[in-house]
């Protein structure tokens, strides 16, 4: 995610103006006109709704930028609880990542406080590709996840599953994690390996804080992932209709969730909870329609 400075005799130099091709340019323009509106009269109808694959490209881990000095930048000011690891060899580096795992996965955090001020590599991989990170949130284990995050572990590095600690607090309601999470920076737009954002299975698991977290986070509202679903219809299809899964849908409708976006078979949300005798949430739908 220079222009260089003008001499003197450039500055007092004026450029000449070019007749501008009016009538050329106001043809192009009708011929753009005409081709956009005859585009418009043959996809008018259902059309299945799109993947957003630019999300998940953009989502997807990339190798980080290097330094561009031969030493290793100084580490930024962390808080008093947290270690500042101090230059290591790479055999007492290795020796501290050990130590690391074997904390993180006891629980322990006075240990792996200790491990990371040994200069334990903090982005190391475990079983299923898991980071010590990922390992604590699928853990549950909200005061590890938060020393490392403190220490600066990165809250996008995903395992072999796709998940990271941030899109997997998001699914299983893991709230303070979650907050963590997007406090350190993580991409709230970042996608599972479903396609989809951390809001959508979210909202399908009726989390009704988790759900408020990630929108006032700013989690896209109307992504659709590789099942055509939206966190909206997501709400819908794979719950239950309880008053957890009506408040996620009044929620997501007031943060703009468009309910005239179809799912695969071109069925609407309002149809989707109907079929299914949710008349709570068709009722939510009807309000928000107007």
């Amino acid at each position: 995610m220079h222009d260089s400075e003008s001499t003197g005799a450039n500055r007092e130099r004026m450029p000449r103006r070019r007749p501008v091709r009016t009538g050329i340019r106001s043809a192009g323009v009708a011929v753009r006109t005409s081709c956009a509106l005859a585009a418009v009269a043959v996809l008018a109808g259902c059309a299945a709704p799109q993947f957003d694959a630019g999300a998940e490209a953009s989502a997807a881990p990339g190798p980080k930028e290097s330094s561009m000095t031969p030493h290793p930048p100084t580490p930024a000011p962390s808080p008093a609880s947290t270690p500042t690891p101090a230059p290591v060899s790479p055999e007492a580096r290795a020796a501290a990542t050990v130590r690391l795992q074997a904390a993180v996965d006891a629980g322990d955090v006075g240990a792996a406080r200790s491990a990371i001020a040994a200069g334990a590599d903090l982005e190391t991989r475990g079983a299923e590709g898991r980071t010590p990170l990922v390992h604590a949130t699928k853990r549950a284990d909200t005061a590890m996840a938060s020393l490392l995050l403190d220490a600066g572990a990165d809250p996008d590095a995903k395992d072999d599953l796709q998940d990271s600690a941030f899109l997997y607090a998001g699914a299983e309601g893991l709230n303070e994690i979650l907050e963590s999470t997007i406090s350190h920076g993580a991409d709230v737009a970042s996608t599972n390996r479903f396609g989809g954002t951390a809001l959508i299975p979210a909202s399908e698991h009726g989390h009704v804080e988790t759900v408020r977290i990630l929108l006032t986070a700013g989690v896209p509202v109307n992504h659709v992932n590789r099942l055509s679903w939206t966190a909206l219809h997501e709400a819908i299809v794979l719950a239950d209709g309880s008053a957890d899964q009506v408040e996620v849908v009044r929620l997501l409708l007031a943060a703009g969730a468009d309910p005239a976006i179809p799912d695969g078979d071109c069925v609407l949300p309002r149809d989707l909870a109907a079929r299914r005798g949710f008349n709570a949430i068709v009722a939510e739908i009807d309000r928000a329609a107007g």
